[in-house]
C-alpha cells in the first residue's frame, strides 16, 4: 500500500464502525503509513484550534480518549491537504470562517472563545443545517448514483463530522477503546480437522 492508497482509503474511513476482521486491521495500517506530517499546511493556527474544539465536542473525552488524544484536527489537516480537492478545501474554510460569523453575530466573539453552551448552541444550528440540506438533496433528480454524496460533501459540518469519526476510528485509542478490537490479528490454522475441531496438535 503507498500513500496515496493509504488516502484513499482513510478517505472512506466513516464505515469502520460497520466493517469486520481484517478491514480495521487495514484502516490502521493506512493511517500509520500518512501520520506524523511535518506542520499543520491547510489551517492556521485559529482554524486549528477552531476544528480541535468542535471535534472535541463531537467525541469528547470521557473514560475513553477524545478527539483531541487522537490528534484529529491534525488528521482532518492532513486530509484536506493531500487528498480533497480544492473546491472542497475551499468550502471547509469558508464553513469555518461561517462558524465564527455566528459565534461573532450571537455572542460577540469567535466560536473558541464562547463558553461550552453557547458553542453547543452553534454545533445544534450546524446540525440541523446538515440534516436540512441532507433531505434536499436526498428529493431531487439522481443523475447518477453517487450524487447525493457529493452534495453532502458541500456541507462543512458534515465532512467534519465525517472526518473526525474517520480520525477517531482508525486510531489504536478509537480502535481498541470503543469499538474493541483486537489489535493481535487471527492466527493462521493451517491443519484444521474437516467438521471444525481446531487445528491438529504437533
Amino acid at each position: 500500500m503507498n500513500r496515496r492508497e493509504a488516502l484513499q482509503m482513510l478517505a472512506t474511513g466513516a464505515v469502520i464502525p460497520l466493517l469486520p476482521g481484517h478491514l480495521p486491521a487495514l484502516m490502521r495500517e493506512a493511517r500509520s503509513l500518512v501520520e506524523n506530517p511535518p506542520a499543520v499546511r491547510s489551517l492556521n493556527a485559529h482554524q486549528e484550534l477552531t476544528v480541535r474544539t468542535m471535534a472535541e465536542m463531537i467525541l469528547p473525552k470521557t473514560d475513553t480518549p477524545g478527539a483531541t488524544d487522537v490528534g484529529a484536527s491534525q488528521f482532518i489537516d492532513l486530509m484536506l491537504t493531500e487528498w480533497y480537492d480544492e473546491p472542497v478545501r475551499s468550502m471547509f474554510l469558508k464553513g469555518l470562517a461561517d462558524v465564527d460569523a455566528r459565534s461573532q453575530s450571537l455572542f460577540g466573539k469567535d466560536f473558541v472563545a464562547c463558553s461550552p453552551i453557547q458553542q453547543a448552541e452553534i454545533l445544534k444550528a450546524l446540525g440541523e443545517k446538515m440534516v436540512e440540506e441532507a433531505g434536499a438533496a436526498r428529493e431531487q433528480p439522481q443523475t447518477t448514483r453517487r450524487a447525493p454524496m457529493r452534495r453532502i460533501d458541500n456541507n462543512f459540518y458534515s465532512v467534519l463530522r465525517r472526518l473526525t469519526l474517520t480520525a477517531y476510528y482508525t486510531s489504536e485509542a478509537g480502535a481498541t477503546a470503543e469499538l474493541h478490537f483486537e489489535m493481535i490479528p487471527d492466527g493462521y490454522h493451517g491443519c484444521v480437522e474437516i467438521g471444525g475441531k481446531g487445528p491438529q496438535s504437533q
